[in-house]
């Protein structure tokens, strides 16, 4: 299996390059990939001028707001 990763060119044309990764290094991503599916939905409720800082973040970074969120959050539940 190959991994791929684009680079943009100063011309903006989009050129791929691929890198062939190990069966244990695979099997690593497919476990972490599992590990953390996102098996439940919250509701919670949020001050406006954060979430609008959170979207603007997210979006410099080229994530969905929700994603970030959830990345937040996981990387909280882990160092408790």
């Amino acid at each position: 299996m190959k991994n791929f990763k684009w680079n943009k060119i100063k011309n903006k044309m989009i050129k791929k390059e691929y890198k062939i990764i190990t069966n244990k290094k695979l099997k690593n991503i497919v476990n972490a990939i599992t590990s953390r599916k996102k098996d439940t939905t919250i509701t919670i409720r949020i001050n406006s001028q954060d979430i609008k800082s959170i979207k603007l973040k997210s979006k410099k970074m080229g994530i969905k707001y929700q994603t970030f969120i959830s990345e937040i959050l996981h990387e909280i539940a882990q160092s408790i």
